[in-house]
């Protein structure tokens, strides 16, 4: 295997994180840059095994993905010898927003590649796709939706899925030709069967995912495609990393255990959320009720960027000693929603949403950090990108996990003056309702 076994681009922030934390805790070396980095940037780690770059192409139009996506693929071929482009578990995507099909017929190009594996299920994670159907928790515990029926997902205010069966949703936004490798022949002709379809001609190879005992079958058959030059790119959740990772213990470059790496308690912290997931608002209400100070940002204050307020109230209760949540919902029916899209509406910015909301949340961290706190949390994928490119953070290393999916990550700035920050970018279907405890009491 190379020095470098793979490269990722995570087209959510939060989501990002996720694959490092699949990876580090398996035993591969990873670093996630927030853009494609510099030789010098590399320099720093030469232990590296898995090279992220988290980007925001999940809340992009389509037009605009070229121009993010084209550099981050470029540099990704130069540096690994596979590259996974890195969805949400929940397939958030829509022929206008985060268009899925537009990535892959980008990465097809730039990556010279003729089949593109895609592998969505992650059953550690509560995510099961089943002859081609995504059913999904939400939040850890919840019941198993399909994902038409899932509450939040067939309700999200960007890209509602109101179509389960991923080929369906998938053809929506590319034209290249789509198959379904099922979950029948997983446990018995996996290879055979995926053979055929690529024979047949298929472009797009959908690949069902039951079963943890299906990841090392789907990571062989993904590494057996890299192997004969068919493919140089792979699309999915971290179901593809928990696919691979499982392959490269089956054959012995990692090693059977996993990592245990816990966290110390800090405190006060600070959360800022831009989720309107119902699992976000259940962990808002859960810390609020064991002392966090709560403070609600109204669509009036992040439209026009007016955090005076908010401000105030996050500080002082810093110097207090409380631990502050600054939220922008609470849930999918809180009002504050309805109003911020209708005033974006009105105002012609709905494309600006993300962006305006991150600026604000990131601007509102800024303030605490600079107050002294050391350890805080995003909550959201759509504005986690944008607050972290806000705060000018250059890199992320794992280390500890607080909910599959969401570690606590240590960050470094481009400005090198500044002390490292414990954070976490938490996307809205995960965690517990103790979360944000969680993330003050550390797992130590």
């Amino acid at each position: 295997m190379s020095e470098i076994w793979l490269g990722y681009y995570g087209d959510d922030f939060s989501g990002s994180a996720d694959v490092m934390e699949v990876l580090a805790q398996a035993g591969v070396p990873t670093v996630l840059f927030l853009a494609p980095p510099t030789e010098a940037q590399l320099a720093r780690f030469p232990d590296v095994r898995a090279i992220g770059i988290a980007g925001i192409a999940r809340s992009l139009r389509t037009a605009a993905m070229e121009a993010e996506l084209r550099p981050a693929f470029e540099s990704l071929r130069r540096l690994a010898p596979l590259v996974h482009y890195k969805i949400c578990s929940t397939f958030d995507s829509s022929p206008e927003i985060g268009s899925i099909g537009r990535a892959i017929d980008i990465g097809r190009v730039v990556l010279g590649t003729r089949v593109v594996p895609v592998v969505v299920g992650a059953p550690a994670l509560g995510r099961y796709c089943v002859f081609g159907n995504l059913f999904a928790r939400s939040g850890g515990g919840s019941p198993i939706y399909r994902l038409d029926r899932h509450p939040t997902m067939a309700a999200h205010p960007v890209t509602p899925m109101d179509e389960a069966d991923l080929t369906q949703h998938l053809a929506r936004q590319t034209s290249a030709e789509i198959a379904l490798l099922n979950a029948l022949v997983l446990d018995h002709a996996a290879t055979v069967r995926f053979n055929d379809l690529v024979a047949a001609g298929a472009e797009i190879i959908m690949i069902d995912t039951l079963y943890e005992r299906h990841m090392p079958i789907i990571g062989e058959l993904i590494a057996s495609l890299a192997e004969r030059d068919l493919t140089r790119f792979v699309v999915g959740s971290s179901g593809v990393e928990y696919a691979l990772t499982a392959r490269w213990r089956a054959i012995g470059v990692l090693p059977a255990l996993r990592a245990v790496c816990p966290a110390k308690a800090a405190s006060p912290v600070v959360v800022v959320s831009g989720s309107c997931s119902p699992v976000t608002a259940a962990q808002i209400r859960a810390a609020a009720e064991s002392g966090f100070r709560c403070v609600a940002l109204q669509p009036e204050e992040w439209l026009e960027g007016n955090l005076a307020g908010a401000t105030e109230q996050t500080l002082k209760a810093l110097k207090a000693g409380e631990s502050v949540i600054v939220h922008a919902a609470t849930g999918p029916d809180d009002p504050r929603i309805a109003e911020a899209n209708e005033k974006l509406t009105r105002s012609g910015r709905c494309a600006e949403r993300n962006a305006l909301l991150g600026d604000v949340l990131a601007r509102l961290l800024s303030a605490a950090i600079n107050a002294g706190v050391r350890r805080c949390a995003v909550a959201g994928g759509d504005t986690s990108g944008h607050v972290a490119r806000t705060l000018g953070i250059e890199s992320l290393e794992f280390i500890a996990p607080l909910a599959p999916g969401s570690p606590l990550c240590r960050a470094r700035f481009h400005d090198t003056t500044k002390p490292d920050l414990e954070i976490c970018f938490k996307g809205g279907q995960v965690g517990r309702p103790d979360f944000f405890q969680k993330l003050a009491r550390g797992t130590a």
